[in-house]
């Protein structure tokens, strides 16, 4: 394969996606959202020393590093990125398209200078730590191999801007919502299992898949009682293997599982409980409003795309390693947030717009083969399409830089 074609192919389709994004931004900004993108694709990683590395500038590398500082603060950049990349990624959904809504961390255990630091708990260890919380929406086909980041967005409790967690996941909710409108079916874990989420989903008629916590009250037979307690008089005539992984592979386990018409206290919604046994000492309680038939066939297509959700965590852990996610040095909080809707562009081009048209798509299977050739197999695709094309950049890609207009143009005879 010739590495500097394609490196140069990948240059150019960086800059058409960058450019794409920049639309509607002054020269400046689109000028800096488009260095920022191929810098951290490039260097795979958040570090502005490390895109600036990338820029290969011919000026002392603390003056595009001071430049790229003040261009991180821009007021409402990150919304304008994130728009972008909604509207491109809200082409891809389709009425039963997950739309996987997903809570996580930025860990900085060690961080004590950063803006508005907050208590999380840090996923990876279990404990509390300092750091952010970001909200992430990504969409994803029923046992399908392609994820599309659709929103993602890092916020602080500590933060004078910051209302509350409700509304952070609302705000997601209403932008992909706005983009997408009635298509897809919202998947969330325990902790959407709330109020202030499922009025406004019913409200606006968005179909979901919630997973109950076992004390939420549903009325069943026409008495208000506890989730599990009405799971476990629920019937589960039904049973299938499954492969989950545990301890790093997969096993293959057996549960059963049927479902029962509910309702929420408070509302004259007709529900389905969906309990399935198996996975754990407790049943998995799911809270749907789509349409089955209670039939197995429809039954296991809703447990499916819960277990569809289980597989997109591997999503955010590829964002966190492939681009160093938790290494990010900026403190300025604005800068935070600009950053972390920039990384989102980058993980789009990477994970959805490579391989969105058969051409790029050619671009994305080289870089699964640089992967290859460097580094070896990846367990998963995007890992290697990352590290693919970063190699590519760092060994034959240098930036594409616009031409100074005001540079005089060569004499066309010259002596010699």
């Amino acid at each position: 394969m010739n590495y500097s074609k394609t490196a140069g192919k990948i240059r150019n389709k960086l800059a058409e996606f960058s450019g794409n994004l920049s639309d509607g931004l002054s020269k400046p900004a689109s000028r800096f959202v488009g260095e920022m993108i191929y810098g951290i694709t490039s260097r795979q990683s958040v570090l502005l020393s490390e895109v600036v590395r990338s820029l290969d500038e011919p000026i002392p590398e603390i003056k595009t590093e001071n430049r790229l500082s003040v261009g991180l603060q821009r007021n409402d950049l990150g919304k304008h990125i994130m728009e972008g990349v909604l509207r491109a990624g809200a082409a891809s959904v389709g009425d039963d398209t997950l739309l996987i809504l997903d809570i996580s961390d930025i860990a900085k255990k060690h961080a004590r200078a950063m803006e508005h630091l907050a208590v999380v708990r840090d996923g990876s260890e279990g404990k509390l730590a300092n750091g952010y919380w970001t909200v992430n929406v990504v969409s994803a086909e029923l046992a399908g191999k392609r994820i599309t980041p659709l929103y993602g967005a890092l916020y602080s409790q500590e933060s004078p801007a910051f209302i509350s967690e409700n509304h952070e996941l609302m705000t997601a909710v209403a932008m992909v919502a706005q983009a997408v409108g009635r298509r897809g079916i919202w998947v969330m874990d325990r902790g959407g299992d709330r109020p202030s989420l499922f009025n406004p989903l019913l409200d606006d008629g968005l179909r979901f898949l919630i997973r109950l916590r076992g004390d939420r009250q549903l009325v069943c037979g026409g008495k208000a009682r506890p989730a599990l307690s009405a799971a476990q008089s629920c019937p589960t005539p039904y049973a299938e293997t499954t492969l989950r992984e545990r301890d790093g592979k997969p096993r293959a386990v057996r549960v059963e599982f049927g479902a029962r018409r509910v309702r929420l206290p408070w509302r004259d919604d007709d529900l389905w409980l969906v309990v399935v046994k198996g996975f754990g000492k407790e049943p998995l309680l799911l809270l749907t409003n789509t349409d089955i038939t209670k039939s197995r066939k429809s039954l296991w297509r809703v447990v499916r795309q819960y277990i569809t959700r289980w597989e997109i965590e591997e999503t955010i852990r590829y964002v966190k390693q492939s681009y160093g996610l938790e290494n990010v040095r900026v403190r300025k909080y604005e800068a935070l947030k600009n950053l972390f809707a920039i990384l989102q562009a980058v993980v789009y081009f990477a994970t959805a717009w490579l391989g969105q048209y058969a051409r790029h798509g050619i671009l994305a299977h080289h870089a699964i083969t640089a992967a290859k050739r460097f580094f070896g197999a990846a367990e998963f695709v995007y890992y290697a399409i990352a590290d693919g094309v970063g190699e590519i950049l760092r060994r034959h890609g240098l930036y594409a830089k616009e031409p100074n207009a005001r540079q005089q143009t060569a004499p066309q005879l010259a002596l010699l």
